[in-house]
């Protein structure tokens, strides 16, 4: 484990890298929905929405296999298998006239990067522990968050100038680049004494494993809860500034200023959570989640929606509270679970992104003509994690180590 008080700006930079992937595959095909929807014979504005939705079903599942496998052996050769899956999906996107092909291959997707995504955590959590690592997640989150904020855009410049297909072959471009800077730059993090022997129990002693931490149980769960309302913003966000708000040229800088306010907390809680604990700031910043949610709904329930400037003023304090909880979540479910960091990590994944998949289904298919239902489910869900959030502080009296 490397020294906590040192850290290479590169891994930073190439674990954020690996995490991007999977944020230009889904925002950057947000300005394309429509033109694949029209293209595939799609009439229902919702089942666009499953494009976005439904490789995130493909993230949750496919880190249950390569988590435990990374901890038998090694993390680098189950990235590169990964990235072979999502190459495989990539071509089937690409050549598919069907809709619902279309929809596997973008499960496929997912579950080809869940590798990347969820073993960058294993890997930072190989080489940091305690508030340091969640100093860490932040910085790495931080540069993550850049993509979302120029994704929109490059996509719209991609239809533009060529076709919703170019998007796919950008993505597979990109995710090249950053596999050879991987293999080139990147050491094994998982030495061959850590290993776990492979064994046909390795999956059901690691779950077993999993569940004797009560913290990493709840912390996921809470996870799965703000990740599930996130992701119904980000599956409607398109219809929402495009058709609600009539937006479409300003939709890709819409969703680029939010992405901003989500970086900003990210790197102010890259320099307050070693001072302050993750577990004291993730409280707070719940807190506020539920708090800014619920004060929309009562100012709004006739659901009728605001003024643009009002809306994104909401979104933004919203956002800004889920950039302080995304790394300190993380970094409090993995925090107990260092000696098997890979079906840790594949499990945290799996269950909130299991929880997060349908939660974001049900809420999206009632913002049609009001973005009331998007908050009422940040507020439903932010309460939910507010209880979770006082129930653990209550049997736990201090998380710094």
């Amino acid at each position: 484990m490397q020294n906590n008080n040192t850290y290479k700006f590169e891994f930073v930079a190439l674990m954020a890298s690996l995490m991007s992937i999977v944020a230009l595959s889904i925002d950057a095909l947000l300005p394309a929905l429509p033109e694949i929807g029209y293209d595939l014979g799609v009439t229902n504005p919702a089942d666009k929405q499953l494009l976005i939705t439904m490789i995130f079903l493909g993230l949750g599942f496919g880190q249950l296999l390569f988590g435990p496998l990374s901890d038998s052996f090694g993390r680098k050769p189950i990235v590169y298998i990964g990235f072979l899956v999502f190459i495989v999906a990539s071509i089937i996107c690409v050549t598919t006239k069907s809709f619902e092909v279309m929809i596997l291959g973008r499960i496929l997707q997912g579950f080809g990067l869940s590798s990347p995504r969820s073993l960058s955590m294993s890997m930072i959590r190989d080489s940091f522990s305690g508030n340091y690592m969640a100093k860490i997640l932040s910085i790495v989150v931080m540069f993550f968050i850049l993509v979302p904020v120029v994704a929109p855009t490059l996509g719209q410049l991609l239809l533009y100038l060529f076709n919703w297909k170019s998007i796919f072959h950008f993505n597979l471009i990109f995710g090249v680049l950053i596999m050879l800077w991987f293999w080139l730059r990147q050491p094994e993090t998982l030495p061959q004494s850590k290993r776990i022997k492979f064994n046909s129990r390795l999956f059901i002693d690691g779950v077993k494993e999993f569940f004797k931490y009560k913290e990493a149980v709840a912390f996921t769960m809470v996870s799965g809860f703000i990740t599930g309302s996130f992701l119904v913003y980000l599956s409607t966000s398109q219809q929402i500034f495009q058709e609600q708000y009539n937006l479409a040229e300003m939709f890709p800088y819409i969703f680029a200023s939010l992405a901003i306010s989500v970086g900003l907390a990210t790197f102010l809680n890259s320099r307050f959570v070693v001072k302050y604990g993750m577990l004291k700031i993730a409280f707070v910043s719940c807190i506020a989640y539920a708090l800014i949610s619920v004060l929309y709904v009562v100012l709004f329930s006739s659901g009728e929606n605001p003024s643009i400037t009002v809306l994104l003023s909401f979104f933004a304090l919203q956002f800004f509270a889920v950039g302080f909880l995304f790394g300190n979540l993380r970094a409090l479910a993995m925090q107990p679970l260092g000696h098997i960091a890979g079906i840790g990590a594949a499990l945290n994944g799996f269950v909130s992104t299991v929880m997060a998949v349908p939660i974001a289904n049900y809420i999206g298919g009632f913002v049609t003509t009001s973005v009331l239902p998007l908050f009422i489910g940040f507020s439903i869900f932010g309460v939910l994690s507010l209880l979770v959030f006082i129930i653990v502080k209550r049997k736990v009296t201090f998380i710094n180590t």
